[in-house]
């Protein structure tokens, strides 16, 4: 997703000037993309589960009943949903997003959609505002190649992080400012920020440009 998620950084980070991280580090020297603030919509087309091969996505995540996950950026919430139906009837998802239009449209799309278990979060770009210990599994669809200031956002994450919880990566290969973020680039960002990739595919989609990345904390 080109979401807007934890992405008014671009422009609360000054655009492509680098800013200090609240971590303490220097945030990438790479451009970001700007973050997309129309109609949600665009992303509800009905074959796109099927294009990312969504379920195995969440396989890959090992989402099931029970479990708690955040969608970072959610956006519409598209994938929030799909994963609230997926950990029910006990499970979660913490559906974060910064920009607090598309959250507000996530409470009322899981009040029609009749999705208790969908939490909507309002977070910062360089905080998604998780309860400590919380969560089993993380996904960033097609958002991380907005993140101005990747190192606080992957620092102010890991206390969410139950043990063994994978984050997961959807994105495609790009020069950061075109929606896209060379995969060499995540890689070594997640590797500096404490993340260890333990499986990497590229069957979201047919393309050939896709990736689908996913990490524990060392």
């Amino acid at each position: 997703m080109v979401l807007s998620s934890l992405l008014v950084a671009f422009s609360l980070a000054g655009g492509l000037f680098p800013v200090r991280s609240q971590t303490g580090g220097v945030p990438p020297q790479h451009p970001t993309s700007t973050p997309y603030t129309g109609s949600t919509d665009i992303f509800e087309y009905p074959d796109r589960a099927r294009k990312l091969q969504i379920d195995r996505v969440m396989n890959i995540l090992q989402l099931g009943p029970g479990k708690t996950v955040a969608d970072l950026g959610a956006g519409g919430g598209w994938f929030s949903m799909l994963a609230a139906r997926r950990v029910a009837p006990n499970g979660m998802v913490f559906a974060e997003d910064i920009n607090p239009t598309f959250v507000s449209g996530i409470t009322q799309r899981a009040m029609r959609e009749g999705l208790r278990n969908v939490k909507p979060v309002l977070g910062t770009p360089t905080d998604p505002r998780l309860p400590d210990h919380s969560v089993d599994a993380v996904l960033m669809l097609k958002v991380y190649h907005e993140i101005a200031d990747t190192a606080a956002l992957l620092g102010n994450l890991k206390p969410a992080l139950k043990p063994g919880a994978r984050v997961g990566i959807i994105d495609r290969n790009g020069n950061g400012a075109d929606h896209g973020l060379k995969q060499s680039v995540v890689e070594a960002e997640m590797h500096a920020a404490g993340y260890r990739e333990i499986e990497h595919y590229t069957f979201t989609k047919a393309d050939g440009q896709d990736y689908f990345l996913v990490f524990v904390v060392n």
